[in-house]
């Protein structure tokens, strides 16, 4: 058995070539092999946002606080607030953050394949962040 204690684990600030704006991400879990699963709490300041990204198994977010903003490739920007659950298919591109007035946090659950939880691709426009 292994306790994470709240706080003993740093704070991160999302890295520019992964996230537009303000990020932290508090991780919470992230246990050795063989387990694969792994998670963070994300927060994201008004109109922060990650990149398009994949996940090779897929990818579980659960929004704890705010107003948010999601989106699939070919598909509608969709809002997502606290007590919503988003599922991401493995593979599938995507990006997820804050609305353009207020921040959003969100519980972020993935696998790792191979060692890889994320697979980054290029930034979100600011044309495709506004709809």
């Amino acid at each position: 058995m292994d306790i994470a204690r709240a706080g003993s684990q740093p704070s991160q600030k999302g890295p520019a070539d992964w996230f537009t704006g303000q990020v932290r991400i508090d991780p919470l879990f992230s246990p050795p092999d063989p387990a694969r699963v792994a998670g963070a709490m994300v927060t994201f300041e008004p109109g922060a946002r990650t990149a398009w990204h994949t996940h090779p198994l897929g990818q579980t977010l659960i929004v704890t606080a705010g107003c948010g903003w999601t989106q699939r490739e070919g598909g509608p920007v969709e809002e997502i607030r606290p007590g919503d659950v988003v599922w991401f298919s493995p593979g599938e591109k995507h990006w997820h953050g804050a609305s353009a007035t207020a921040g959003m946090t969100h519980i972020a659950i993935q696998e790792k394949l191979d060692g890889k939880a994320v697979d980054w691709l290029e930034h979100v426009t600011d044309a495709q962040y506004r709809r």
